[in-house]
């Protein structure tokens, strides 16, 4: 976390960063299973599922979802730079993915304790003997006693994952609390993205505050290229218009210059707050 000003502060996340640290995490837990002579293998293969498609995704969901919530107790305001659509939507369907794993994982628990129950009835040992309660016959108890320890942990992180990802996606879902709010230009493209990321976020009830429409292009520009320009991106803004009716937009124009520092960011707040987003 970087210091900007008194009151302001700055994170960005180094997705590669977050993949190694949580990648080194479930290393050293699975260490703590595996004999010494395959450590060095082990090493090997989490190094290898560290470049696999969506393990820096993985991490930076948990980190994501980590800030959100921390957020609250720490910050007056949250603002996430994130492209809307893949990350929103893996991280509002992730608890039924952590639910449908830690089931998977305790349900093979509960086989594994039947069968065993099983086996000592068929051998001479167990003959005679009264038949014993399971941990899972009384939903009171504690769901992973009677696991072994590797299985326990696993059932655990899950479990704690599973509570992060359902914590997050009520915030996401809380109007009082969460807006999104789109930025787009004035495009084909962008028009689309933008309203298909707007219906699927409706589904599951996110809350979208607005939308800014940016570089569209100052009245003043001269020249027949740019009159072009202007001609079409008219039939975009009336598309946008249309599509996005409704919802409160902004148009901001294209600036000689990029958006840095706060002067710049300062003179968007005020757009922004003019146009009630």
């Amino acid at each position: 976390m970087t210091a900007i000003e008194a009151g302001l502060w700055g994170l960005e996340i180094d997705p590669d960063a977050e993949a190694r640290r949580h990648i080194d995490a479930v290393t050293a837990n699975m260490k703590q299973f595996a004999s010494p002579e395959l450590h060095k293998e082990l090493e090997r293969q989490m190094q290898l599922a560290r470049l696999s498609p969506g393990a820096a995704e993985a991490a930076l969901l948990e980190r994501v979802a980590a800030l959100m919530l921390d957020g609250l107790d720490q910050y007056d305001l949250v603002i996430f730079d994130t492209a809307p659509t893949g990350h929103t939507l893996r991280l509002l369907t992730l608890p039924e993915a952590m639910a449908a794993w830690t089931e998977g994982l305790l349900a093979h628990n509960r086989r594994s304790e039947e069968l065993g129950k099983v086996l000592k009835h068929l051998t001479p040992a167990a003959k005679g003997a009264g038949e014993r309660s399971t941990p899972f016959d009384d939903p009171q108890k504690d769901p992973f006693a009677g696991m072994d320890r590797r299985n326990r942990q696993v059932a655990e992180t899950l479990l704690a994952r599973r509570r992060l990802f359902h914590r997050a996606r009520r915030l996401l879902k809380d109007a009082e609390t969460t807006g999104f709010l789109f930025v787009l230009t004035p495009e084909r493209l962008p028009i689309l993205e933008t309203t298909r990321a707007i219906a699927a976020l409706s589904q599951f009830h996110v809350p979208i505050s607005g939308a800014v429409v940016n570089r569209v292009l100052p009245a003043s520009v001269e020249g027949g290229f740019l009159e072009q320009r202007r001609q079409q991106e008219a039939r975009y803004l009336e598309r946008i218009d249309k599509e996005l009716k409704g919802l409160a937009t902004l148009r901001l124009p294209m600036l000689p210059e990029d958006i840095q520092g706060l002067a710049s960011l300062r003179a968007v707040a005020r757009e922004l707050a003019g146009a009630g987003i």
